[in-house]
C-alpha cells in the first residue's frame, strides 16, 4: 500500500474519532425564565425582553453564537425572539441570556377570545422551546413546559366553622391541619 494512502487512511481515521468523540451524549440543559421587561413596541406588535436562566449539567461548557425562543400559550404560537448573543455557559453553571421576543397582538387578541370562549380556566399551560445555535452540529436544542395560574381565578375560599365574614371569630380546633405547597 503507498505511503500516500496510508496517511490518507490514518487521516481519516483520526477525524472520525475527533466527530464521534464531540457526539457524546449530553444531559439536557434546563432553562427557565428569570425575567421579564418591557422594550418600546412597534406598530400592532408588544416587545419584550425575556432573560432566560439556562443551566449546564454537562462536564463540557456549552459554547453559543445566537439564541431563538418560541412561546406557545394553550397549543398556540403565542412569541417569538431572537438575538445574535455570543456566551458560554460553563460546564456545571449557569448563565442568564437576554433575548427580547414579539408578540402580534392578533395573537393576543386570539389568546383572549380562546380563554373567554373555552369557559372558566384558572390555569393557563405553556411551553417554551428555543435553540443555542452552535458552530456545526453543536446547537443545543432545549424545551420547557409548565402552567400558569392567572390572577383573581381561584375559588372563593370556604368559611370554617365559628367563622365570620371578616374572620375575627375563627378559633382553630386541635383537628386543624396546615399545609404548604410550593409553586413551580
Amino acid at each position: 500500500m503507498p505511503t500516500m494512502v496510508r496517511n490518507g487512511l490514518k487521516i481519516f481515521i483520526a477525524l472520525a474519532l475527533s466527530a464521534c468523540a464531540a457526539m457524546q451524549p449530553r444531559d439536557p440543559v434546563q432553562v427557565t425564565v428569570a425575567g421579564l421587561e418591557p422594550l418600546p413596541a412597534e406598530g400592532l406588535e408588544v416587545r419584550m425582553l425575556v432573560k432566560l436562566r439556562v443551566q449546564n449539567p454537562n462536564e463540557v461548557p456549552i459554547e453559543y453564537n445566537g439564541v431563538f425562543v418560541k412561546l406557545d400559550v394553550l397549543d398556540q404560537s403565542f412569541a417569538t425572539g431572537v438575538s445574535d448573543e455570543r456566551g458560554s455557559v460553563p460546564r456545571f453553571g449557569e448563565s442568564v441570556i437576554s433575548v427580547p421576543i414579539t408578540v402580534s397582538m392578533l395573537r393576543i387578541a386570539a389568546q383572549g377570545v380562546g380563554l373567554l370562549g373555552g369557559g372558566s380556566r384558572d390555569k393557563v399551560t405553556y411551553s417554551l422551546e428555543g435553540k443555542l445555535g452552535g458552530s456545526g452540529f453543536t446547537s443545543t436544542r432545549f424545551q420547557a413546559q409548565g402552567q400558569l395560574t392567572l390572577p383573581g381565578t381561584s375559588a372563593p375560599r370556604r368559611r370554617r366553622r365559628g367563622e365570620t365574614k371578616n374572620r375575627r371569630a375563627y378559633r382553630p380546633s386541635s383537628r386543624t391541619a396546615c399545609s404548604v405547597s410550593a409553586y413551580r
